[in-house]
């Protein structure tokens, strides 16, 4: 499958590698590809559009305020799955908390963006250590297209994740809140970054 990932920071980088290490091609679309030539990546940076036209996916690893104008860099996206692993995070007077809440979603909100293409969420609970290394840990994925949703479900496996497919689009107001949490125990307990979630079956 040919993969564009917008965004090359910690999680993009990351998740390029282990995709590329089981048969995918990469590519990344980035502001300034230039800046990008000596980067350890596992495909070529080039402008947006560029790496999202060939794609049969498209993965959104840039900060969540910028997601919506890098999905109108895109162009076209009809038709592509999109894989969202953002978190829609802003500072309130109490720190850190989520900017869409359980009657949305920053993914439903992204999807409105580009409603022919197919959200899926997913990669968004857990850092990008775990990303690298899963180790079986946990990673939920939703979306509205159950064919997306399998594609991407198997991609998560296929690196290592214990990958569960959880519904429609509209459970991303339960990953996303998940997401904050491992933020929030990684960033106020001892267990830092070094720490995933599991499924214990019974």
């Amino acid at each position: 499958m040919k993969i564009a990932i917008i965004g090359a920071g910690n999680v993009g980088a990351t998740l390029g590698r282990r995709f590329a290490e089981i048969g995918h091609t990469i590519t990344f679309g980035v502001p300034r590809p230039d800046e990008y030539a000596d980067a350890d990546l596992a495909g070529p940076a080039m402008a947006v559009a560029d790496a999202a036209a060939d794609a049969d996916a498209v993965l959104l690893a840039v900060p969540y305020g910028a997601a919506k104008g890098v999905i109108d860099a895109c162009g076209g996206l009809a038709g592509k799955i999109v894989i969202d692993a953002t978190n829609p995070l802003g500072m309130t007077p109490e720190g850190l908390s989520l900017a869409a809440g359980f009657t949305t979603s920053g993914a439903e909100e992204l999807a409105a963006a580009a409603p022919d293409a197919k959200f899926v969420k997913c990669f968004n609970q857990t850092g990008f250590a775990n990303m690298a290394e899963p180790g079986g840990s946990m990673m939920f994925v939703c979306g509205d297209d159950s064919e997306a949703n399998e594609v991407v479900r198997k991609l998560a496996a296929d690196i290592g994740f214990d990958a569960i497919a959880i519904g429609g689009l509209a459970k991303a107001r339960l990953l996303e809140p998940l997401a904050m949490l491992w933020i929030h125990l990684s960033a106020t307990t001892d267990l830092k970054r070094e720490f995933a979630f599991k499924i214990d079956r019974r």
